[in-house]
């Protein structure tokens, strides 16, 4: 268990860790001969089960609250110390309000110095203790007297701590590791070390670990858990690591060293807020303050996504926008101090820490914030599948949850959801939601067959935009692809239908088609203009164009210029040249693309601007990328096959 003071300046927190552990705190020669605490201290008391007590000793100086907040977001029990003869100060009421913003609910009051004070005096502090936490996550803690000089009662504060590290559940070892960096030295023999609160997950000797958000990969050599030398360290210590392959000066205060999988540095997160009810103005849109989250301070503005301000006592969503990257997941608590860092303006927890830039006001994303709110991973993921109209991305699920793999997918097998494979990712939908997708999907096809009968479907882009605009295009490509596994849609050419619907040719226009259609397949790459074809079967122009139009709409040929129109065969197997040039190149060009189909130059710019037109590539200077084959014809899936799976739901499919 990891217990941090707090209070004002010179009321003896130092004195009575030391009295409590035997170690003095204060390590800095300024600490010393000042005699009061500037920055974080750290001590350790043995208890007889084996287990080790930790003590973060911070400042009670107004001028030190960062480095007290530096150690105050991991720990697991309050010390507040107030001292009998000054009673409640400043600094008291500031340290318990953040240690209330942090949501730190299990705690103790030292009431020291009662050996200078008398009954009544030591009685009067007591009672003004118990009115300070009403209303507080400490409200109800028990209060010690104590004496660092006479050492009364220090006995009996041991004696408690220790039976709360007795019931003190250690959190969850299952995650990626995480530690947060308090402290970083050169140890004569060994080299760097770091020390820090672990927040999560184990760590072994040999163990790899990323020090974020630099980057850098470090090897641990070394593990001192709760002070003494071991093989590993967990959630719920503090260590200090030994670490190969990184120097001193490139480690600070407000790192954090990780496994790789947590490695996800941010500059933008969404947080639940409150400003405090003594605040002495509301919290403003936009307003720049301190963030300190874990050992970090950076500067951030806050982006208010309910209001123009938070009023003292209120609370609302906010995006915080960082001025660098930082390490942060969900149900990370912070606190924000006003520009100038005078002042705590307000508290709160990490609910997304990769937040979006866009549409962040939105109904729809105002209400997968309140589903973060739940209390644990598995209600909020059950919120989160009622309540987000394009579905969970379940890879940011589990890295905003700090989830390793395992862990993930056993919380999404207990959970009622359609699971989608879409291009490498996977996404989560209430099955009821999917299914309304399917059925919106469906009746704008039905829709579009009654508006224009004579026109054979739509176009997957026109049928996104009228169906399901909220879906991202590779979920949407799952969802076609799973209708079309299922024979409920029909994809001829670019066009999707109803399997009901069909574009018939007339007996007069299948004639005219059957003499057309040798003429384009005999030069498939160079087919004839409109004007030669109706040359050569003697035909008005206006009714071979009007044919050929006819035809592109079934499917069966593209219009890849003014009068000029390529087989779908041809168009495919250009495609796919084109494809394979830019597999090869990195890009095509219209040289290399004219050598491969034997034709002119100008041709071959012509059929690669088609190309750019149709989306299925993009124009970069004088060369073409492919961007998405599935735009143009349908037997060039190189974007990669689609699947559904789910249960309860629909049987899995691949294309």
């Amino acid at each position: 268990m990891i217990i941090g003071t707090a209070g004002h300046i010179d009321h003896g927190k130092t004195a009575l860790i030391k009295a409590l552990t035997g170690v003095d705190a204060d390590r800095l020669k300024e600490e010393k001969a000042r005699g009061i605490t500037i920055d974080l201290g750290y001590a350790y008391a043995p208890l007889p089960d084996g287990t080790v007590l930790g003590f973060i000793d911070v400042p009670g100086h107004e001028r030190f609250v960062h480095n007290m907040l530096a150690g105050a977001t991991g720990i697991d029990l309050a010390l507040l110390v107030v001292a009998a003869d000054d009673g409640v100060m400043p600094q008291t009421r500031e340290h318990l309000e953040i240690l209330d913003l942090l949501g730190i609910a299990r705690g103790a009051v030292a009431l020291t110095k009662i050996d200078r004070a008398d009954a009544a005096r030591v009685a009067k502090v007591q009672a003004d203790i118990g009115q300070l936490l009403a209303g507080t996550t400490l409200a109800g803690s028990p209060v010690f007297r104590v004496s660092n000089v006479t050492s009364e009662g220090v006995a009996a504060l041991r004696a408690h701590l220790g039976s709360a590290a007795a019931t003190t559940r250690a959190g969850a070892d299952d995650g990626n590791f995480r530690l947060a960096v308090d402290r970083c030295f050169t140890l004569e023999g060994h080299g760097t070390v770091v020390t820090g609160t672990v927040f999560a997950g184990r760590v072994r000797v040999g163990d790899k670990l990323w020090l974020s958000p630099r980057g850098t990969e470090v090897r641990v050599r070394g593990i001192h858990a709760q002070n003494r030398e071991s093989q590993e360290g967990q959630v719920g210590q503090r260590c200090a690591l030994n670490l190969a392959g990184v120097d001193k000066n490139d480690i600070a205060r407000g790192d954090w060293l990780l496994e790789p999988a947590a490695h996800a540095p941010t500059d933008r997160l969404d947080a639940w807020l409150r400003v405090p009810a003594s605040a002495s103005r509301p919290l403003r849109h936009w307003m720049p303050v301190h963030l300190h989250l874990g050992a970090t301070d950076v500067m951030a503005h806050v982006a208010l996504l309910e209001a123009t301000s938070l009023a003292p006592g209120a609370s609302g969503f906010a995006q915080l926008v960082l001025e660098q990257p930082i390490g942060a997941l969900h149900g990370d608590r912070l606190i924000l101090r006003d520009q100038s860092a005078q002042t705590t303006v307000a508290g709160g927890s990490v609910l997304d820490p990769f937040a979006p830039a866009r549409k962040t006001r939105t109904p729809e994303r105002l209400a997968v914030l309140e589903a973060l709110r739940a209390p644990a991973a598995t209600p909020a993921l059950t919120h989160l599948l009622d309540s987000a109209a394009s579905g969970v991305d379940l890879a940011w699920f589990a890295r905003s949850y700090n989830l390793r793999a395992i862990a993930a997918d056993a919380l999404y097998a207990d959970s009622p959801m359609t699971v989608v494979n879409a291009n490498g990712k996977r996404f989560g939908f209430a099955p009821a939601r999917w299914q309304d997708f399917e059925q919106a999907l469906l009746a704008a096809l039905v829709a579009e067959h009654q508006r224009a009968p004579e026109l054979l479907g739509l176009e997957a882009r026109r049928l996104r935009r009228l169906a399901t605009p909220e879906l991202a295009w590779e979920v949407f490509s799952a969802l076609v692809a799973q209708l079309l596994n299922e024979k409920r849609v029909v994809r001829h050419g670019p066009w999707l239908h109803l399997p009901t619907h069909r574009i018939t040719l007339t007996p007069a226009e299948d004639k005219l088609w059957r003499a057309i259609a040798p003429l384009l397949r005999a030069t498939p790459f160079q087919p004839p203009w409109v004007r030669d074809i109706a040359a050569t079967l003697k035909t008005p122009e206006a009714q071979v164009r009007a044919l050929l139009k006819r035809v592109t709409l079934i499917g069966d040929s593209y219009e890849v210029l003014h009068d000029r129109f390529f087989t779908r065969e041809a168009v495919t197997q250009l495609a796919q040249i084109a494809a394979e040039l830019d597999a090869a190149n990195g890009e095509v060009r219209a040289a290399e693309f004219r050598d491969r189909i034997g034709s002119g130059r100008k041709l071959a710019i012509q059929i690669l601007e088609y190309f750019d037109r149709t989306g299925y590539s993009r124009r970069i200077g004088d060369a073409h990328r492919m961007r998405d084959p599935a735009l143009l014809v349908d037997r060039i899936k190189s974007a990669g096959a689609a699947t559904i799976t789910g249960r309860d739901s629909h049987p899995g499919g691949a294309t």
